[in-house]
């Protein structure tokens, strides 16, 4: 049997699975920052992933309550597995959003289809602006579904980040991050990298 998650135990989990990086980087957002949570490295465990699932699940339904969710959606790349093991602790059905190549903008393709008036929950891995949730929320909601609430397994804005709906995450966290045109690392001539799943 899962047990409850603690939040000390989901950032154990990032630095056991050496996902807590320290160095320069580029976040999606576009910030740069000294520190990284590296979820793919975290979730290539299978029961890591189950049992930040059914937490995260546990959280937002108790978040949207009395309401049921009728889907979980989560932006690709980094919210597909967290997204997909929420789905299966709710027991509904699991779909994604992928940024189109053109035009740069989210959009549901692969015949994924959202009903007017359903309920939706939108998971990330982490969320920093929350810039990628806002997109996905524009996408479901152009389409009528009703968006209840968000959740992440990491908060890096430590609940400052608005999304325009509620949300929920299992760690939060003051990450420093930085514009890249007054960031003290590239003053300093650290080079940048770019961990995550997406070049720019």
């Amino acid at each position: 049997m899962l047990h409850v998650m603690h939040p000390s135990e989901t950032l154990q989990l990032y630095k056991e699975a050496g996902a807590y990086l320290r160095g320069h980087f580029r976040l999606t957002s576009g910030l740069h920052s000294p520190e990284y949570l590296q979820s793919a490295k975290v979730l290539a465990f299978p029961p890591h992933a189950e049992a930040l699932g059914r937490e995260l699940a546990a959280q937002l339904k108790s978040l949207v309550a009395p309401e049921t969710v009728d889907v979980v959606v989560s932006p690709a790349i980094g919210g597909l597995i967290i997204g997909h093991e929420v789905a299966r602790a709710l027991g509904v059905r699991f779909l994604f959003t992928e940024r189109d190549a053109e035009t740069n903008r989210m959009t549901l393709r692969r015949g994924f289809e959202v009903n007017s008036s359903e309920r939706a929950v939108i998971v990330e891995d982490v969320i920093t602006t929350g810039g990628s949730t806002r997109e996905v929320s524009e996408v479901l909601a152009s389409l009528g579904a009703r968006v209840l609430a968000a959740g992440s397994i990491i908060d890096r804005s430590n609940g400052k980040a608005d999304v325009g709906v509620p949300r929920v995450a299992l760690e939060r966290m003051e990450v420093i991050a930085y514009d890249p045109s007054d960031c003290p690392l590239c003053k300093k001539g650290e080079p940048v990298v770019k961990p995550g799943s997406r070049k720019t």
